[in-house]
């Protein structure tokens, strides 16, 4: 009988979910809880302690409730944070290092004979971020690796009980999924995760949750929420699916939204509300204030249609939304303003009233659970939309003149880049406006037009982006195409900004 998901103790890394999605990438099921949620795992095949951005030297600092993880008798694996704490536990001491560590490192494997270091090579790139390090070892305690510079960076206390000074989730740590697996796999009747019989799982859950209630579900014709409401549709639940044309979505979206759902036989209502909106962005060029005029527009419009007696409402909320909303408590910094904070959903959720099946799943799983449940690629594996639509991607006054041309560079960006099979080897592109004007000649005559921004990542969940490598010739022919096509625009730039300290987004 398999276990409960191999619980993965959230200390507040910034690649705490990765873990997660790692270990699911190998085929089993994982999640993440906080320190005082560990008697809330159940039955873990494995646990693993996360890394942190604090000290364990500091007073009040996450903790763990040690007996108890012993007592699960199950093989744990701190990672940085996580083995500092454990070193503590067992009696040892962890100090301030003499240098921060953020960056790669090698790790000379000193036991090559351990079964976590099975299959690895005795010396391999790791990747490093951390201030403190372990200073007196617990009798005992064996060093299974070190650094170049001899610090151990890796320990055993117990047989099956293991602390790590680097990051093996990260994609820098060359042989890191080795390790992750050969650790997991210490486990016992480990569960497995595999998309085809999760879809199962959740059809089940969905029933169960609906119990017969009628449920509204906002969709927008983006991956979440056209899988969403394809496994509602899948589950036999009915379904009111509601589509707010804002007039900020890109060039005949409203329509293709609409074919999608029809060839499904999905019922779904659409609300034309783009005068509304861009009345209602009239003069604003806050960025910030423009998200909340359209979030708490957006809400405002989706309720009046609906009415206030909701009995479900569905979000296709993903899973780091949920860890982000989770962990993230009063330090976390106002990245963006999205309609889903609005106090009414706020409401809704504290009755119990959202239904958010979705909220299990990476985006790349709900990607493989929309394929799954038989929609086309070109929803599938659509590139993410902002939730305030085109608006981010028009900096100062929103009008319909500068709508139209952001739709049609971005159409003609987008195009070809799918000619030039460019489109699935990035993670986001589109079309921005510059409000700025300069100077170029069309013809016989000076012209004083916007210049544009195009912009194209990289990336595995948008926390991170580095810009693509587009070809040359790829930029070339999107940049003269837009320039002879659309009206309005005389100069085309590429945006080489990383994320961080550029957002993905320009607004």
């Amino acid at each position: 009988m398999e276990r409960d998901p191999i619980a993965v103790i959230d200390y507040g890394s910034q690649y705490t979910q990765l873990i997660v999605r790692r270990i699911r990438e190998l085929g089993y099921y994982s999640k993440l809880y906080q320190p005082g949620e560990l008697r809330e795992t159940g039955n873990p095949a494995v646990v693993i302690l996360s890394g942190g951005p604090r000290s364990t030297l500091e007073e009040g600092a996450p903790d763990i409730d040690f007996e108890y993880l012993l007592s699960l008798k199950v093989p744990v694996l701190g990672v940085c944070y996580g083995m500092q704490l454990l070193n503590q536990k067992f009696g040892g001491s962890v100090a301030p290092g003499n240098k921060r560590e953020f960056g790669p490192a090698i790790l000379k494997n000193e036991s090559t004979g351990n079964c976590i270091f099975t299959g690895m090579s005795e010396s391999s790139q790791i990747w490093m971020s951390h201030s403190d390090t372990v200073d007196n070892l617990p009798q005992g305690t064996k060093v299974l690796a070190r650094n170049d510079e001899g610090v151990p960076v890796a320990l055993q206390w117990d047989e099956t009980i293991y602390g790590i000074q680097f990051h093996p989730e990260v994609s820098h740590s060359t042989e890191g999924m080795t390790l992750l697996q050969n650790f997991v796999e210490m486990g016992d009747h480990l569960p497995t995760f595999e998309i085809a019989s999760f879809k199962d799982h959740l059809v089940e859950r969905v029933r169960e949750e609906v119990a017969g209630r009628k449920v509204v579900c906002g969709v927008s014709g983006g991956v979440d929420s056209s899988v969403l409401a394809a496994l509602l549709h899948e589950a036999g639940v009915e379904t009111r699916n509601i589509f707010v044309d804002t007039g900020l979505l890109r060039q005949n979206e409203a329509e293709e939204v609409k074919a999608l759902f029809e060839s499904f036989d999905i019922p779904i209502e659409t609300i034309d509300a783009s005068e509304q909106f861009l009345t209602a962005l009239k003069g604003q060029t806050d960025p910030e204030e423009k998200r909340r005029i359209i979030g708490r527009l957006f809400v405002k419009i989706f309720f009046d249609a609906v009415g206030d007696d909701v009995e479900l409402l569905a979000q296709g909320t993903l899973y780091p939304d949920v860890i982000e909303s989770a962990t993230s408590g009063s330090i976390a910094s106002t990245i963006k303003t999205h309609h889903n904070r609005v106090d009414k959903i706020m409401e809704l959720k504290k009755a119990g009233r959202i239904l958010e099946p979705l909220d299990e799943l990476f985006k790349d799983e709900v990607r493989a659970l929309g394929e799954v449940l038989g929609l086309p690629a070109k929803v599938v594996h659509r590139h993410p939309f902002p939730g305030p639509g085109l608006a981010v991607r028009c900096p100062g006054e929103v009008t319909e003149d500068k709508l139209k041309i952001i739709r049609e560079a971005d159409k003609i960006f987008i195009d070809l880049l799918h000619e030039h099979d460019q489109y699935d080897r990035v993670w986001q592109a589109y079309a921005a406006l510059i409000p700025v004007k300069t100077v170029g000649v069309k013809g016989d005559e000076r012209c004083y037009e916007y210049a544009l921004s195009i912009r194209a990542v990289t990336s595995e969940d948008a926390m991170t982006a580095e810009w693509a490598k587009l070809p040359y010739e790829v930029l070339g022919d999107i940049s003269n195409k837009i320039l002879n096509e659309v009206d309005g625009v005389n100069r085309v730039l590429y945006d080489i900004s990383t994320k961080p300290p550029a957002s993905i987004e320009w607004e």
